[in-house]
């Protein structure tokens, strides 16, 4: 535990790539196995699991400390984060007296759930009086589920397949899916790297750079491949008999949300493996994504949710086939089977080639471009013809070129503290616009949004949030109608939920209008005038 306490320190300490990778190299170098594949779980993030709720850590932490709940919570708010607010209050002086490795205390912490909540108290309260304030910081956040740290997937990959001599493709790729934190699955990492693919394992992502220039900087329009940038859920069909799974780009696996997919299997050479884009669809076009979001958050598919919200996967690349992994070969010729494979499945499963678009020249797709949202699309996407399927994100090879976000004017309403560094300060925001059906004028909310300000910026508003609250109900403040805000939204959507009548996705602050009074923010109208646009 001790060691990879100083990890995370030493991650947390830098924001510099090299220095997070040497300390990841350094620990997995010296840590056996046993440690290292739990410190593999838990930074890739695929063991945060919540084992004591964060009640009864409170409870627990004032107990021990000796002050009443009502000073914990009081000190909880001024430290902002609940590990770091209990180890300051009950780590004891001196130098830790536990050297039990982590791998002992993980496997202490996955039992923890099924004991009585006495015996849950007596193991969290003994564990603080063994452990460091660092270290104490640390199990808090393990215990409760809270365990994050700023490092990429890729960048823990990366240093892995330094100190294990794996090539860091197939490390990626081993990584991928769900396995369990064994030292024997550590040592299996090693293994020879042209071993085949085994099971239902997807293969990494590749991601897109947003295009941060002119297309025309990209060189001649012949060497690449446009496609639209679909609003869905990124998704790889893997078919591998007698496995047929279809996997998310979270590495969350959900076959049994979308049954049409899984039924592709007698349709797919064995040794088959696509990666595209999983969309509501009907009547030859896409669905709003509120509609993929029906499917999403049910447990229990019935029979009517299927009919009213099919769904495709409309497929853009093809990563395995027949067995044989395709990663390597350049673009065209993956698309090119693609498209093979896809003319002999015909148009009736819900499987389909994401259409290419034209590219002529550079002015005619931009024209195109702008056209995005005729078609439920968020942009383009830019694909290098000769580019191989990579892993992560990468510069150079694949650029996703987005629309202008739609946006409008707002009126700041109410407020509530952040989290994190953020937990002192009022960062989370709701904001209105005019409904001037009545006589007089009302502010209706539609939106909560709490990025897309500087730093400085937050201080000036936050100030003005305390000199201006006209009311508090639980954490939520009402704030003085008085300062604008433009917002910025992907898409908009019918919502009988919300008041405004209205849902946006993804709102964030593009700007604060300081030269913008309250009553010229936009209206209601303005928002379904959008809403009518983009249907």
């Amino acid at each position: 535990m001790r060691r990879f306490t100083e990890l995370f320190l030493a991650l947390e300490a830098s924001n510099k790539t090299t220095a997070r990778l040497a300390a990841l190299e350094a620990y997995f170098g010296a840590a056996p196995p046993e440690d290292a594949v739990w410190a593999l779980a838990l930074l890739s993030g695929h063991r945060r699991r919540r084992y004591v709720g964060t009640t009864p850590l409170r409870t627990w932490a004032a107990q021990v400390a000796g002050v009443p709940t009502w000073l914990f919570d009081e000190c909880y708010s001024a430290v902002g984060d609940l590990g770091e607010t209990i180890s300051l209050l009950v780590s004891p002086p001196g130098e830790p007296q536990s050297t039990r490795p982590l791998h002992q205390w993980m496997a202490e912490l996955q039992g923890l759930k099924q004991l009585p909540e006495a015996e849950q108290q007596a193991y969290v309260q003994a564990s603080w009086a063994q452990l460091s304030r660092d270290e104490c910081f640390l199990f808090n956040k393990l215990v409760g589920g809270s365990f994050r740290v700023g490092v990429s997937t890729q960048l823990v990959a990366r240093a892995l397949a330094r100190v294990l001599g794996v090539p860091e493709p197939t490390l990626a790729h081993r990584l991928m899916g769900d396995w369990q934190p064994t030292a024997a699955f550590y040592t299996s990492l090693r293994a020879d790297s042209a071993a085949p693919t085994q099971g239902a394992t997807p293969y990494p992502f590749y991601l897109a750079y947003p295009l941060d220039s002119e297309p025309d900087t990209l060189g001649p329009p012949e060497g690449w491949l446009a496609e639209w940038k679909w609003d869905g859920i990124r998704a790889q069909l893997v078919h591998r008999p007698p496995v047929t799974a279809l996997w998310s780009r979270g590495e969350e696996l959900i076959t049994d949300r979308f049954p049409e997919l899984a039924a592709l299997g007698p349709y797919l050479p064995p040794g088959t493996v696509l990666d595209g884009e999983l969309l509501p669809w009907a009547d030859g076009g896409p669905l709003p994504f509120a509609a993929l979001q029906r499917r999403i958050g049910r447990k229990h598919l019935t029979a009517k949710l299927l009919r009213e919200v099919p769904v495709v996967l409309l497929a853009y690349d093809l990563l395995e086939w027949q067995g044989t992994d395709l990663r390597t070969a350049p673009l065209s010729e993956r698309r090119r089977q693609l498209e093979a494979l896809l003319t002999q499945t015909g148009t009736a499963l819900p499987l389909r080639l994401s259409p290419p678009v034209a590219v002529s020249d550079w002015a005619a797709l931009a024209a195109t471009q702008q056209a995005a949202r005729d078609q439920r699309a968020e942009g383009l996407m830019l694909k290098r013809l000769d580019s191989p399927y990579g892993v992560g994100r990468r510069r150079g090879d694949w650029w996703k070129w987005k629309l202008a976000p739609l946006s409008i004017d707002a009126v700041l309403v109410y407020a509530q503290q952040g989290t994190g560094r953020r937990a002192s300060l009022y960062t989370d925001y709701t904001f209105a616009v005019w409904d001037v059906r009545e006589a007089t004028p009302v502010l209706v909310p539609f939106a909560k949004a709490y990025s897309g300000l500087t730093d400085a910026e937050i201080g000036q508003v936050d100030a003005f949030i305390r000199r201006n609250t006209q009311g508090r109900f639980g954490p939520v403040r009402t704030v003085a109608p008085e300062l604008v805000f433009e917002i910025g939204f992907e898409g908009i959507q019918a919502s009988p939920r919300h008041k405004s009548g209205v849902a946006v996705r993804f709102p964030r602050i593009l700007r604060w209008r300081t030269d913008k009074p309250a009553a010229e923010a936009d209206t209601l109208a303005t928002l379904q005038a959008l809403l009518s646009a983009y249907r």
